[in-house]
């Protein structure tokens, strides 16, 4: 992980998560890692929260990284008409 990620690309990327139901990896300002599939992400007084499947709600500001759980596989499926 480590790749540094602001706030608004790491609320795209929980967000296409939640569209996709792919899971995401996630890496928090404590350093605890996990993979989970994000539900939503809610707004509440003013701050962010992402809702997932089995872990508690985190604070957006909490999470220092997330990316895809598994890498997306190159393909050509769509493309040609």
């Amino acid at each position: 992980m480590g790749h540094l990620l602001d706030r608004c690309s790491i609320l795209d990327i929980l967000e296409e998560a939640v569209v996709t139901r792919r899971a995401v990896a996630v890496e928090l300002r404590s350093n605890q890692r996990f993979v989970d599939e994000v539900r939503d992400v809610v707004t509440e007084n003013g701050e962010e929260t992402a809702i997932f499947g089995t872990h508690e709600p985190i604070p957006v500001t909490d999470i220092h990284y997330v990316g895809r759980a598994e890498p997306v596989e190159p393909t050509y499926d769509g493309k040609i008409s």
